[in-house]
């Protein structure tokens, strides 16, 4: 029902004109059509990524995001402090996970240099940036040529490919706790039985002979 702004009288809500007293009624505009949120690329980039998009998307205008790609030498952290497999799966690269968990074990088998892990450490911080925007480039590339048109596919699509997996910071801190309580242990057990020096033998004494 619409009200007469003049004499309060109730009208129908298709009346023009107030039947009791002749005002004219207001007419409402039709109420607006609800549009989906239409996403930029830079906004489907920050979806992909999750936690610290900010940090990475300054990285990734380095290396040309939305236009041709460059390599540009930065460096992360997480990759070379963590270990970096794990840091790895914890971003979804199953790929460069299992190339991280194998090579420096193969690496250190075939050298018997235990200093190997070390380069591979510098190796995946100064690369993680670089590889990881490919991933998100080529990933996201993907989720637009499949679901672009339906917004709840595409963003269930970025939701499972994209993001993190939180449960892998648990586990590098129990390995880190593993290390370190291995490393105390051999500490208080001292060298291993085969590299103590065995102590010289007693010179034989003399014996009076009566």
């Amino acid at each position: 029902m619409k009200s007469c702004a003049q004499c309060q009288q109730q009208n129908q809500e298709a009346a023009k004109f107030c039947h009791q007293c002749g005002n004219t009624l207001a007419v409402e505009p039709d109420a607006p059509i609800a549009t989906p949120a239409v996403h930029t690329d830079e906004q489907l980039w920050r979806q992909f990524i999750g936690p610290h998009a900010d940090r990475y998307l300054k990285h990734f205008k380095k290396f040309g995001l939305g236009e041709e790609p460059k390599f540009a030498l930065t460096w992360n952290w997480p990759a070379f402090l963590y270990i970096s497999f794990l840091w790895f799966l914890y971003r979804k690269m199953y790929v460069y996970a299992l190339v991280y968990a194998l090579g420096p074990m193969i690496s250190t088998y075939l050298t018997g240099d235990l200093t190997v892990g070390l380069i591979w450490s510098i190796m995946a911080g100064t690369t993680a940036n670089y590889v990881y925007y490919w991933h998100c480039r080529e990933q996201i590339g993907e989720i637009k040529k499949g679901s672009w048109t339906d917004p709840v596919k595409r963003d269930e699509a970025l939701k499972e490919a994209g993001g993190v997996q939180p449960y892998l910071i648990y586990v590098g801190i129990a390995l880190y706790v593993l290390f370190i309580l291995t490393m105390i242990k051999m500490l208080q057990d001292g060298p291993l039985d085969g590299d103590r020096v065995p102590p010289k033998p007693a010179k034989p004494t003399a014996t009076s002979i009566t």
